[in-house]
């Protein structure tokens, strides 16, 4: 499925891993539907699957050109790109609107959903009564795992290897957050928001020639978290897009069933107006992580009065997330 090419390509390429990486970082946002709408779904999914074996001989035997043809090295590799640049600068800037206008960046998102629903259900025809069967077991599934109770957070690297494995669903299920997964699993501020900083601010002392934090144990604890992390997300890429595979060209048709369902079950998680219900212990305090901050329990959602102006904000906001889809999506069926 590798394609040839041209420099605009390439660099839209590096925005869309750059849109994967923001939407992964979001609790309730799933990076695989960046990549669903955006087109490049299978081809992601076929790329990775080549992450085999025969790749394992390549890599051994040192044919490194015939490797990077083999696992679709150029286009693996530009989206990775794009991936990473996210994290260190969208994922940066998110963390802040979030916090500041945390009602707005849900609506978007919200909208964005909304959007991704409508244009990838709209080119499915021939609606059977097995697809419509299979997308109400999506939309089930997203909805119960919206309503599960996070856990503690759990820093055992065994544990973090898993969460690895198991977070990295975000990018090859649509519909399935894996940073709304991580919460469930209560290390969704360890490793998106702690370890993620703690590499950043390393690879700033470093650049400033300054090497101090190689005293610092809980900077040095945070960064082997971050390794395992890394290294259990690329064992989960490998082995669902592996899965994927089989499942995608045996059962196309149910396949995208169930995603258009677990994309419309995951409005619930996303669901603009809500508050955070934080754990409390048996003397009625809030619960404290091991960072000293308060342990999220799960959200309140409510229906918004439209009394006050901030409710039309955030269907503005709702009506541009889907404009944001609809227009990437008509944007990559004009230039095919």
């Amino acid at each position: 499925m590798q394609q040839t090419r041209t420099f605009s390509d390439k660099v839209f390429l590096v925005l869309k891993g750059l849109a994967m990486g923001a939407a992964n970082k979001v609790p309730g946002v799933s990076g695989g539907v960046v990549a669903f709408v955006a087109g490049f779904y299978e081809e992601f999914i076929y790329s990775l699957q080549k992450i085999n074996f025969k790749a394992f001989k390549l890599l051994i035997n040192g044919r490194f050109r015939s490797l990077f043809q083999y696992v679709n090295g150029k286009f693996l590799g530009l989206l990775i790109l794009g991936m990473v640049i996210s994290y260190f600068s969208i994922s940066q800037l998110l963390d802040y609107l979030i916090v500041h206008f945390e009602l707005y960046v849900w609506a978007s998102f919200f909208g964005m959903i909304i959007g991704s629903i409508y244009y990838i259900s709209k080119d499915f025809k021939s609606w059977s009564n097995r697809s419509i069967t299979f997308m109400m077991m999506g939309i089930v599934a997203g909805i119960a795992i919206s309503f599960l109770e996070p856990a503690r957070e759990n820093d055992n690297l065994w544990f973090v290897f898993i969460c690895g494995i198991i977070g990295v669903s975000g990018m090859t299920l649509p519909g399935l957050s894996g940073s709304f997964i991580l919460i469930l699993l209560g290390n969704y501020v360890l490793l998106l928001v702690d370890s993620v900083n703690a590499l950043f601010d390393t690879i700033k002392d470093v650049l400033l020639m300054d090497f101090s934090f190689v005293d610092n144990s809980e900077r040095l604890r945070l960064l082997q978290v971050l390794v395992v992390f890394s290294l259990g997300s690329l064992a989960g890429l490998v082995s669902l897009s592996h899965l994927l595979g089989f499942v995608l060209k045996r059962y196309k048709k149910e396949t995208y069933s169930v995603i258009i369902g677990f994309i419309t079950g995951s409005l619930g998680v996303v669901w603009p107006w809500k508050e955070k219900i934080y754990k409390l212990n048996a003397e009625g305090n809030f619960t404290l992580d091991v960072h000293g901050n308060k342990v999220l329990d799960n959200y309140d959602r409510y229906i918004p009065t439209f009394a006050v102006s901030e409710t039309w904000f955030a269907i503005l906001f709702i009506l541009f997330g889907i404009f944001i889809v609809l227009g990437l999506g008509w944007y990559e069926k004009r230039n095919k």
